[in-house]
């Protein structure tokens, strides 16, 4: 007969949850340093880009909604506090207060994506989606264009993790809602809550160097 364990969270390749947990946490930050070098080599050319072509750059960050990104910024500041405060009250055993604030988190992230897809719409509006119909009254407009490109690039790679992330909140908020998470068993929270701030951080750089950086370079 096959050994069984008497902690219902324990999976059978794991003699401890220790080893579970250390097994999971090393998996969830090799992860983030893959994507932290995936989102390293776009900031890298982007910044090269910057250097040879400042002023269409510049040109085309203007084009940008400063208000829309300082909100969005604002937004997810809050999230990831929210999110500490969920793993904080996974750690506690504190059912109701874990909804709550993953609840809370799931929001934010959404109104994110939602103030996301209006600027996206605006752009789309103004013709700046790179392609056939791109135009810009630039004589640069060839070089606006590359600006837009990693633009959407990158903030929709961005907004992709963040469906995600917001995926995970949903699935924390069902399991959590079930009861499954205890003091003893809480880093399916504190993982999800790695790669929320994760998410969160890369957008602290997005904005800088789109929106700011880029403007005055």
């Amino acid at each position: 007969m096959p050994e069984t364990h008497s902690e219902p969270h324990l999976q059978h390749h794991f003699v401890a949850l220790e080893q579970q947990q250390e097994a999971s946490t090393l998996g969830m930050w090799a992860f983030l340093i893959t994507e932290i070098m995936f989102f390293g080599g776009l900031f890298t050319l982007f910044t090269a880009y910057v250097s040879a072509y400042s002023e269409a750059f510049a040109e085309g960050s203007r084009h940008l909604d400063l208000v829309l990104g300082a909100v969005n910024t604002v937004v997810l500041i809050g999230s990831s506090f929210t999110m500490a405060m969920a793993v904080r009250s996974a750690q506690l055993g504190k059912r109701k207060a874990l909804l709550g604030f993953l609840a809370l988190t799931t929001l934010l992230g959404c109104a994110f994506l939602g103030i996301k897809g209006i600027e996206y719409a605006h752009k789309f509006k103004q013709r700046l989606l790179p392609g056939p119909a791109f135009r810009v009254d630039s004589p640069a407009s060839q070089h606006v264009q590359l600006f837009f490109s990693f633009y959407f690039a990158m903030t929709g790679l961005h907004a992709l993790h963040m469906v995600v992330g917001v995926g995970l909140m949903t699935w924390l908020l069902f399991h959590g809602w079930r009861g499954r998470f205890t003091p003893t068993y809480f880093w399916p929270v504190e993982l999800s809550g790695l790669y929320w701030h994760f998410v969160d951080i890369v957008w602290i750089f997005l904005f800088p160097v789109l929106y700011l950086v880029a403007r005055h370079s």
